[in-house]
């Protein structure tokens, strides 16, 4: 019935791909796979097991369907009383998003999880539709841990939350290209949502349903160690399994440290055990040219390592390696994800010390944004990549240099780039404060979980406030919005906040992330992100029949606003032949003038 029903999928696709001219594309030609047989091959199911996955039993060319995997988990979870299969919420289109919890003490609420004290897992698998290798691993780590038994002894000391399909909505829009550069399964879904959606650029501004629903359930289950199942884009190279964390942003020093000292030589022996090549995650400069040097260590808050680094939450981010085939990055997956939970079962202790240590910290001031070091900088790094033969050819086609992968192993060094250097900080404020028109900002930092008061009676509060300066809207969208750059200045001032408006303070586990939610010098900021674009509209005028005159008797009352506008005329030349900037010289400085034109509504206690 399984294999019915997978290649029932896989005829439906192809048919649909046939109806739109599709079938008749030619195949993606990648380059020369490196020869595997690895040790993790003994995991797969037998030829009529009744356990068997359905990936296993099509032998990893195809990836089950979301009907299918929803199906198959469901008997899964029947035939098992260590397991239970619940929704987190549901995607734009109206499919459930399922987490399967994996508990030996049967903890099937956040309350009786936190009762059994256990450290907790949570892996989610197809935040990008396509790369849905977590999915596969992940269903057999479930089998093998109940009704196979083959690794039954890992709940004892750990439990597993895990999401199969995150992106569920862009994993049913499934096609044979998908993903053109990578290798397998045969079918693959897309990158983005319903709403065209990336929801791994998601995790600062909410705006998916999607997102809302894991953080959510990461608030509600509080999970120990939060682990993002990815493939890879780039380049060829030997890892086929590749990992990493933000570990250069200070926010979260001590949790760095058990992810390095304690969870990284586990990955890697246990992996190698198996017959896989880890390594971390590589972000090239340049992916045609590794030598202009590789990223690590640094993901914007956006991201969901960047996002866990913030709140505290460890957070694993892992990239298999999109030309391997489909069954070595499955594999590898499923050994990573039993080296975690061995690992969180025997070192969860220590991992919550680190947790509690950097939630006690308040940094001050608060970096807002990093970069490289300055131009010029010598790399304190090279990293010896295992890589793949290459050569270079001038292409007919584009008229520039190409690269061909030629699929026989070669080491290259390659220079280490981290962005170490703070480029944007702000002091930290004792409070952020939230007029009560705002309540959309308010109720998206209350999804994330930050705490706020809020106040029943009006107040006059001095504090810090920000005025845009030159602000610019981008050209072309990103992520269903339009962002924003500015120049800013401070302000001192006496602000009158009605009664409803809300007090964040930054003296809370919480308080970084809303820094960075709320600083408009931060990439992450809400402003930047467009949610404050009412405040680029000026909203009353004033007729030039009015101002001249206007403008006539302030000159006459104040010599020195005469001299300034007299030098301005004189020395500025866009000004001097400009009617408009000359009235509106006088007009800003009337009463009559929008005074909160260009004004964050934000404002900081100082």
């Amino acid at each position: 019935m399984t294999t019915a029903r997978t290649l029932l999928f896989a005829f439906l696709v192809l048919a649909t791909a046939a109806i739109h001219g599709q079938a008749t594309a030619p195949a993606a030609p990648l380059p020369p796979p490196l020869p595997w047989d690895g040790k993790s091959r003994e995991l797969i199911a037998k030829p009529g097991d009744r356990w068997i996955t359905p990936a296993e039993q099509r032998g990893f060319r195809f990836s089950p369907s979301y009907d299918e995997t929803v199906a198959w988990l469901k008997r899964l979870t029947a035939a098992s009383p260590d397991l239970r299969m619940i929704s987190i919420g549901k995607s734009h289109e109206g499919r459930d998003i399922w987490m399967v919890i994996a508990s030996r003490d049967r903890a099937f609420t956040p309350e009786a999880m936190r009762q059994s004290r256990k450290p907790l897992l949570l892996a989610q698998a197809g935040i990008h539709g396509g790369e849905i290798d977590g999915k596969d691993a992940g269903m057999m780590l479930l089998r093998d841990m109940t009704v196979r038994g083959a690794a039954r002894a890992l709940l004892d000391r750990a439990s597993f939350l895990f999401v199969p399909i995150f992106n569920v909505d862009g994993h049913e829009r499934a096609t044979p290209f998908g993903r053109i550069n990578q290798r397998g399964p045969e079918i693959v879904g897309w990158r983005t949502n319903a709403r065209n959606l990336n929801l791994n650029r998601d995790y600062t501004k909410l705006d998916s349903d999607e997102m809302r629903a894991m953080i959510a359930a990461i608030r509600q289950w509080n999970p120990d160690l939060y682990v993002d199942l990815h493939v890879t884009d780039g380049a060829d190279y030997q890892y086929d399994i590749t990992y990493g964390w933000n570990d250069t942003t200070n926010y979260s020093p001590w949790i760095v440290r058990w992810l390095a000292m304690s969870l990284e030589p586990a990955l890697t022996s246990d992996l190698r055990a198996m017959g896989h090549i880890p390594g971390p995650f590589v972000f090239a400069v340049n992916w045609e040219d590794l030598q202009g040097g590789i990223e690590l260590g640094y993901s914007p808050p956006r991201f969901s390592t960047g996002y866990g680094d913030l709140r505290h939450l460890p957070t694993v981010l892992v990239e298999n390696h999109s030309l391997k085939p489909y069954q070595q990055r499955v594999l590898g997956t499923r050994v990573l994800l039993e080296s975690m939970l061995a690992t969180l079962g025997k070192a969860g202790t220590s991992l919550r010390v680190a947790v509690a240590e950097d939630s006690r910290r308040r940094l001050d001031p608060v970096p807002l944004e990093w970069g490289f070091p300055e131009p010029g900088a010598v790399p304190e790094e090279i990293l010896d990549l295992p890589g793949v033969e290459s050569r270079t050819t001038l292409s007919p086609i584009s008229g520039s240099i190409r690269t061909e992968w030629l699929g026989t192993p070669a080491k290259v060094e390659v220079p280490v780039l981290r962005k170490t250097r703070v480029v944007a900080s702000a002091a930290r404020p004792k409070a952020y404060w939230i007029p009560a028109a705002w309540g959309d900002i308010a109720a998206r930092l209350e999804m994330h979980g930050i705490a706020m008061t809020r106040i029943g009676e009006p107040r006059e509060i001095d504090v810090e406030v920000y005025r845009l300066r030159d602000p610019k809207l981008a050209a072309t969208p990103s992520e269903g919005r339009v962002r924003l750059t500015s120049g800013l200045t401070v302000e001192r001032r006496t602000e009158r906040l009605n009664a409803g408006s809300w007090r964040v303070s930054t003296d809370q586990p919480l308080g970084d992330l809303a820094a960075i939610l709320l600083e408009p010098a931060s990439p992450d900021s809400f402003l930047q992100w467009g949610f404050f674009q009412e405040i680029l509209e000026r909203t009353e005028y004033v007729e030039n029949y009015v101002l001249e005159p206007l403008a006539e008797t302030m000159m006459a009352a104040d010599p020195e606003l005469a001299a300034e506008f007299t030098t301005r005329v004189a020395k500025d030349a866009a000004f001097r032949s400009s009617a408009e900037q000359r009235l509106r010289f006088f007009y800003e400085r009337t009463p009559y003038y929008d005074e909160r034109w260009l004004l964050y509504p934000i404002a900081r206690e100082r």
